[in-house]
C-alpha cells in the first residue's frame, strides 16, 4: 500500500521516528438538531493511518470552546506498546482530561 512503503513508512525511517503525532482533528462539533451532523471525514489527520491498517491511539488534549479535542499517536505495524507509553505519558503530563459533562450551550468567548 503506497500509505505503508511511500507514506508512513518512508517518513518514519527518513526522519528515524518512533511514532508521528497529530491533532486528531478539529474540535468536537455542535449537534444540528435540524440538519444533522455535517463533519467532512475526509479532513481527518488520522486518515493515513486508518488506511495503512496502522495501529492509532488518542488523548485528551485539552478544550476549545469548552468542546474537547485529542491527540493522536500513530506508528508502524505492532507498534502498539510504544503507542500506549506514549500516550499515558502525555495524558500524565498534561493532566487534560477532565470528565465528561453535558452542556447545555457553548460559550465563544469574547
Amino acid at each position: 500500500m503506497l500509505t505503508r512503503k511511500n507514506g508512513i513508512d518512508a517518513v518514519m525511517k527518513k526522519y528515524k521516528l518512533d511514532a508521528l503525532v497529530v491533532p486528531s482533528g478539529g474540535p468536537a462539533w455542535m449537534i444540528d438538531l435540524v440538519n444533522g451532523d455535517a463533519i467532512n471525514w475526509d479532513m481527518e489527520s488520522t486518515s493515513p493511518a486508518a488506511v495503512a491498517g496502522y495501529p492509532h491511539i488518542t488523548a485528551p488534549m485539552g478544550y476549545v470552546f469548552g468542546l474537547p479535542v485529542g491527540i493522536s499517536f500513530f506508528a508502524k505495524a505492532w507498534q502498539e506498546p510504544t503507542l500506549i507509553k506514549f500516550a499515558y505519558a502525555f495524558e500524565q503530563a498534561t493532566k487534560a482530561r477532565v470528565a465528561p459533562r453535558f452542556l447545555k450551550s457553548v460559550e465563544f468567548g469574547d
